[in-house]
């Protein structure tokens, strides 16, 4: 079913004339299944499924008299099907045709959601797989802590990817459901049928219990997801951004031919793109912000949250999609630099190690406070210059328990490759 609503561009999903497209498809449908149950005569479904179309120019020459959009569309497309146009819209309310034909919307632009998605993961395998054993220095709290490699690192990134993907795919699928039950919900105009039998024909679920309107705590979980794509989005750019500085200089953002960095300084190379994403992450919370606040409608319904959603929709929708191109580009065109990542681990003087040389301790028969302390004096009293893997053979109590071998080992950083290869490996599988 995704695939039929990944071609149009993101832009396209939320034009004018999709809107107004996909309330026709509801309007027909209603008609057809009226029609099924005799309520309407067959002859009037047939005209309206046959001839029915739409203009917008004409649509905004009706509204500017009727102050009303879909009383605007509902006589346009009368005008089109002629007398059997007086069957257009019968027993519904406004909200019935425009949330459904909402939700189709969404289900369409949900699409395209999820193609980017599925595109930016497979450049993270790519480079995941490129970057697997390239070891790197950890950091917490900004501190050199123990080696790990770029692309166990990537591959954080893409689990919460996957996370997020669910998320999405979970608040998508409780946002395509279409309401029928009329002006307050009470099907008092048109069987609750005619609403199941639309509803099948769109492959919409039925609404459990509306008021006029769809309950908007479904859209805000949708944005939620959006909001949490974004915070994904975020935590790579900034660690990108991290990465890329001067100090660093560990990964940077591919830089084409005839790109400039600075109006005044030449030599610039700035995390643009990862900046940009950045602000992108706040403007999607900011429309999961508002989603929230459309929620709590007065009684059976007013129409405070219309106007915030004719504006968060679209603009959060195609912005993570732009968002999610985007930073695809970033992570497959990124530039790593593998000797500057050995340099910035040598900078700790070997101490990234300690942990390793804490358990080797701990093996030995000492116990785990002393072994501590042990290795601990010894980092601590490192002279400039001075690599611990030496330090520890020329400490007299360390000697004790680590000989030349054991140093060796540890410091070649050989058991962090192999056991974070089988993490990765096992990831990629689909094995953790």
């Amino acid at each position: 079913m995704i695939e039929r609503y990944t071609r149009k561009e993101m832009g396209d999903v939320w034009s004018l004339e999709n809107k107004f497209q996909k309330m026709m498809e509801v309007e027909i449908a209603v008609a057809q299944s009226q029609a099924e149950f005799n309520i309407i005569p067959q002859k009037a479904a047939d005209d309206i499924s046959k001839k029915s179309n739409f203009s917008v120019k004409r649509i905004n020459e009706i509204e500017k008299k009727t102050k009303h959009d879909v009383i605007a569309f509902v006589s346009c497309m009368a005008e089109y099907v002629g007398p059997n146009g007086r069957y257009i819209h019968y027993g519904m309310t406004s909200s019935d045709v425009l949330d459904t034909a909402m939700s189709l919307v969404i289900r369409e632009a949900g699409g395209v959601i999820l193609k980017d998605i599925k595109a930016l993961e497979k450049v993270f395998v790519k480079q995941i797989r490129k970057y697997k054993t390239t070891l790197c220095s950890g950091r917490t709290h900004g501190m050199h802590a123990e080696p790990l490699s770029f692309g166990l690192k990537l591959s954080g990134f893409l689990a919460e990817l996957k996370r997020n993907k669910v998320r999405f795919e979970t608040a998508l699928n409780q946002c395509v459901v279409g309401k029928l039950s009329g002006a307050v919900g009470t099907y008092s105009t048109q069987p609750d049928k005619v609403e199941k039998k639309v509803c099948r024909k769109l492959k919409l679920k039925a609404e459990t219990i509306a008021t006029q309107v769809v309950p908007r705590d479904r859209h805000a979980e949708l944005f939620h997801a959006l909001a949490m794509l974004g915070c994904g989005f975020e935590r790579l750019s900034v660690e990108l951004r991290h990465l890329q500085r001067t100090e660093v200089g560990e990964v940077s953002e591919g830089f084409s031919k005839g790109q400039k960095g600075s109006s005044a300084m030449p030599h610039k190379k700035n995390p643009i793109s990862s900046e940009n994403l950045t602000g992108v992450a706040r403007l999607l919370r900011s429309y999961a912000q508002a989603a929230y606040e459309d929620v709590a409608l007065w009684h059976e319904r007013d129409i405070s949250h219309s106007s915030v959603e004719r504006v968060i929709f679209p603009d959060a929708f195609i912005l993570c999609d732009y968002a999610l191109t985007r930073i695809a580009g970033v992570v497959e065109n990124i530039v790593v630099e593998k000797q500057r990542m050995i340099e910035n681990m040598n900078i700790s003087q070997g101490q990234l190690f300690s942990s390793q040389v804490l358990l080797q301790i701990v093996k030995k028969g000492v116990s785990r406070e002393d072994a501590y302390v042990l290795v601990q004096k010894v980092s601590h009293g490192l002279q400039k210059g001075e690599h611990l893997s030496e330090a520890l053979l020329k400490d007299e109590e360390a000697g004790k328990y680590l000989n030349k071998k054991d140093i060796a080992y540890i410091f070649s950083g050989a058991s962090q490759k192999k056991s974070i290869e089988k993490v990765v490996d096992d990831f990629l599988k689909g094995k953790r």
